[in-house]
């Protein structure tokens, strides 16, 4: 799907299904706009204006006003006086606290009121897996970033802890970028399989119903590609 496509599909989406409550239409633009900055569709330095994205979305400044300083609260923009509000930048270094603490909240996704898994639950992780067996044979690192964050919704709605998940999700969102960021030199290849392999890992923990050891695998991967990222840098600082 090119960028375009994807802009058509989400203006359609918003006109078929208008949110029913202001709360609701305000974590779809949010949604939206978070997962746009992630996959880089706005790239570092951009900024984002106040004006066009309520034209886009047919509301007022006010809400927009609210969605961007959430974005800015999760270090995603940034408000400069003169200026507007400007895309912040990512950097491997200044987020090794976040993903330290990644490490260490991932452990309790299966403790912390866990929720069994359905059978549609299992059903939507093949499903990744099996998107991320097509888009092995053409691999975009798009995709990659959009699979990622599908499966990672689903990690997330393993624990019933509220407070556990809305903290998870916000680191998650502040690191993602790093991995498009970094992917020229981790391979995008290498990158797509170990993601697959760890769906496959927590898919068969999930079908015996071990939901604690899902926390433990997740932490495990993490601290791989946080290592592979750090690795790879220091390498090419060496070169």
């Amino acid at each position: 799907m090119t960028l375009g496509e994807e802009a058509v599909l989400e203006a359609e989406t918003l006109a078929v299904v208008r949110p029913s409550s202001v709360r609701e239409r305000f974590e779809r633009i949010y949604g939206i706009l978070r997962d746009r900055i992630c996959v880089l569709d706005y790239p570092p330095g951009s900024r984002l204006s106040e004006e066009e994205l309520a034209q886009e979305f047919e509301i007022s400044r006010t809400p927009v006003r609210r969605v961007l300083a959430r974005l800015e609260s999760e270090g995603l923009v940034q408000s400069v006086h003169g200026v507007g509000t400007i895309v912040t930048d990512v950097d491997i270094e200044e987020l090794q606290q976040v993903y330290h603490l990644r490490l260490e909240l991932a452990t309790l996704t299966g403790k912390l009121s866990p929720i069994p898994r359905t059978a549609a639950d299992l059903d939507r992780i093949r499903a990744l897996i099996a998107r991320c067996d097509a888009a092995l044979l053409n691999p975009d690192q798009r995709v990659f970033l959009r699979l990622n964050m599908e499966f990672v919704a689903e990690i997330t709605a393993i624990t019933g802890n509220q407070p556990l998940r809305e903290v998870s999700e916000r680191l998650y969102v502040q690191v993602a970028r790093v991995v498009l960021k970094m992917m020229p030199q981790l391979g995008l290849v290498e990158e797509f399989t170990a993601f697959r392999n760890e769906m496959a890992e927590v898919l068969a923990a999930a079908e015996i119903g071990d939901l604690e050891s899902i926390g433990h695998i997740r932490r495990a991967h993490i601290s791989m590609s946080f290592r592979r990222m750090m690795l790879n840098r220091d390498s090419a600082r060496d070169s």
